[in-house]
């Protein structure tokens, strides 16, 4: 096994276009090395960090964000479970708020948006009044803090 992989190979194995690896590596998400001939060449770890950035761009998370977790890991290092573990604890709460709000969308998205009641009187999204004001812009009902609280 090759301790190091060129830009072809680790496209091939990560299946993300080597553009894709040359813009990861332009925004040090992954590092490479160069040969004297100035071909890159990528450690076996980095099919880890391309698989993590793919999954965790999956969930939303910016590059920025990701970038700085990636940063957490060790250099020099494959990173152990302990350090992913670690990484992975920190996102842990957000997540958990991601699934909530996926699962409401999921269980109530049909019912709200498509329920085709057509009655303001009715609409448990029509906040008469503007009551719904307090909790801040954009549809806090269905995507706020606390959504779905009070709605049924």
């Amino acid at each position: 096994m090759e301790p190091e992989l060129t830009i072809g190979a680790l496209s091939a194995r990560s299946g993300v276009a080597a553009s894709a690896l040359r813009f990861y590596e332009r925004r040090r998400l992954i590092q490479s090395s160069r040969t004297a001939g100035g071909q890159r060449r990528y450690p076996r770890s980095a099919l880890r960090r391309v698989a993590f950035i793919r999954i965790a761009q999956q969930v939303g998370l910016s590059l920025d964000e990701i970038r700085a977790a990636l940063a957490s890991l060790p250099e020099g290092r494959t990173p152990t479970a302990d350090d992913w573990r670690h990484l992975a604890s920190s996102w842990r709460p957000r997540l958990d708020r991601r699934i909530a709000l996926l699962q409401g969308l999921r269980d109530r998205l049909d019912t709200c948006i498509g329920c085709g009641c057509l009655s303001l009187g009715l609409c448990q999204l029509a906040n008469p009044g503007d009551v719904a004001a307090h909790r801040g812009p954009g549809p806090q009902y269905l995507a706020g803090e606390g959504a779905w609280a009070g709605h049924g």
